[in-house]
C-alpha cells in the first residue's frame, strides 16, 4: 500500500516536472481552448492574407486585395482594444466607458511621429511644422511635439501617455472608492473633456480635423504593400503577445485575487488585501494595452481624430466585448471580429438601421446570452460532449 503511494508521488511529480518543462507559451495558455483555437485561427487567416496578397497574382481567384488587409489589420488593432477592457471589466469588475481615450492617446502619439516622418513634403513644404501648424501661422514646433521624430521615443510615449493618465485617474477614483455606476460615468465623463480639449485648434493637435496625410513609417512608404503587410503581421503579434500578458496575469496569484475584488469587494478588503493598489495595476496594464492598440490603428487607417474620444466608441467597444464573452478573453476578441465586420457591411448596405440593429443585438445578447457567443459554442459544445457520453456502450 505504501508502495503504491510512492508510486503515485513519483508519477505526479514527473507530470509536473513535465509541465514546467514546456514552452513558456504553453504553459500560459494552459488549459485555455478557446484561446489557442481562436489565435490559431487568426494566425492562419493572417499567413494566408500574406502570402496571397503578396505572392499571388492580381487576377488570381485566390488574390487578397489591399483593402482588405488593411481592414483586417484595423480589425487586429480593435481586438487588442477589447482584450484590454475585457481584462479590466470582465476581470476585476470595473466597467470603464472611458477606454477610447486611452487608445486615442496610443493613436495621436503615433499620428504625431508619422506627422514628423511628412518633413517637406507637406503642402506647404515646411520641414519643421505640420501643413496645419503653417496654415495656422505657427512659427515655432510646439514644446510637446518635441522627441516625436524618434521611434523608441514614441514608443514609449504610447504605453506610458495612456498609463500615466490611467494611473493618476485610478489613484483619484480607486483611492475615493468611487465604484460601479459612479466609476462608469466618471470614465466616460473623462473621455468626453478629452474629445472637447482636442477639438479646439489651440491645442496644437490638428482640431477636428485631427492628423492626416502620413507618408512614411520608419522610412517605409505607407502605400506599398509590403509595408501593410508588415502592419498587418505586427498587429497580430501584438494582439498575441497581449493575450498573454492578460492570460498570464489572469492566471497567477494576482488574477486570482482580481476575480476575489470582482466577486466581494468588500469581503477581499477585509481579509487584509490593498484592493485600490490591484485594481489601479490592472487598470494602467489595460490602458497601456488600449494606447498600443490605438498606435496600431493609426498607420492602417490613415487618420486619428478627435472622435475617436467620442463616448460612443467607447460605449460600442463594451457592446464587442459583452457579445464576445465578458471574462474569457479569447471572447473579447471574437466579439471585436463579429462586431466590426456587421458594422462594415450594415454601415454600407443598410446604414439607417445599424445603430438599432447593434441596440437590439446588445439587449439580446445581455438577456438571452450574458456570456456571449463563446458561452453559447461552449453551452452546445457541452450538450454535444454529455451526448455523446450517453451513447458510449457500458
Amino acid at each position: 500500500m505504501h508502495k503504491t503511494k510512492v508510486e503515485k508521488m513519483m508519477k505526479r511529480s514527473e507530470i509536473l516536472l513535465a509541465g514546467k518543462r514546456k514552452p513558456i507559451i504553453l504553459q500560459i495558455l494552459n488549459n485555455d481552448r478557446g484561446g489557442k483555437i481562436v489565435l490559431s485561427i487568426l494566425a492562419l487567416v493572417v499567413f494566408y492574407v500574406a502570402f496571397s496578397n503578396l505572392l499571388l497574382p492580381k487576377d488570381s481567384l485566390f488574390y487578397v486585395s489591399t483593402y482588405t488587409v488593411t481592414l483586417l489589420g484595423k480589425y487586429l488593432a480593435f481586438a487588442l482594444l477589447a482584450l484590454a477592457l475585457d481584462l479590466v471589466w470582465g476581470y476585476i469588475g470595473i466597467l470603464s466607458l472611458g477606454h477610447g481615450a486611452f487608445f486615442s492617446l496610443g493613436g495621436y502619439a503615433m499620428g504625431m511621429y508619422l506627422m514628423r516622418q511628412i518633413g517637406d513634403r507637406g503642402v506647404y513644404g515646411n520641414p519643421e511644422l505640420p501643413d496645419f501648424m503653417v496654415f495656422m501661422n505657427l512659427k515655432e514646433l510646439p514644446w510637446f511635439w518635441y522627441g516625436f521624430d524618434n521611434p523608441i521615443f514614441t514608443m514609449l510615449m504610447i504605453v506610458l501617455v495612456p498609463g500615466l493618465l490611467a494611473f493618476i485617474f485610478g489613484y483619484l477614483a480607486f483611492r475615493s472608492r468611487v465604484t460601479g455606476v459612479y466609476l462608469s460615468i466618471i470614465t466616460q465623463a473623462m473621455t468626453y473633456a478629452l474629445m472637447l480639449a482636442f477639438f479646439r485648434n489651440d491645442m496644437g493637435f490638428g482640431g477636428n480635423n485631427g492628423l492626416t496625410d502620413f507618408k512614411d513609417i520608419l522610412g517605409f512608404d505607407l502605400s506599398a504593400d509590403t509595408t501593410r503587410i508588415s502592419l498587418l503581421i505586427v498587429s497580430f503579434l501584438a494582439l498575441f503577445v497581449g493575450y498573454l500578458i492578460a492570460r498570464f496575469i489572469i492566471n497567477s496569484r494576482l488574477g486570482r485575487v482580481c476575480i476575489a475584488i470582482r466577486d466581494a469587494e468588500s469581503r477581499t478588503r477585509f481579509i487584509g488585501y490593498k484592493v485600490e493598489q490591484y485594481k489601479l495595476f490592472i487598470f494602467v496594464v489595460s490602458a497601456a494595452m488600449a494606447g498600443v492598440a490605438g498606435a496600431l490603428y493609426v498607420p492602417q487607417v490613415g487618420i486619428i481624430n478627435p472622435n475617436v474620444f467620442s463616448p460612443l466608441f467607447s460605449i460600442e467597444l463594451v457592446i464587442w466585448v459583452a457579445i464576445g464573452g465578458r471574462g474569457t478573453l479569447y471572447g473579447a476578441i471574437v466579439g471585436a471580429f463579429i462586431v466590426n465586420y456587421a458594422s462594415t457591411y450594415f454601415t454600407s448596405a443598410l446604414p439607417e438601421v445599424w445603430l438599432y440593429a447593434l441596440g437590439g443585438l446588445f439587449v439580446v445578447v445581455t438577456l438571452f446570452l450574458p456570456k456571449g457567443v463563446v458561452g453559447l459554442l461552449s453551452k452546445l459544445n457541452f450538450k454535444k460532449s454529455k451526448g455523446e457520453v450517453t451513447n458510449v456502450p457500458a
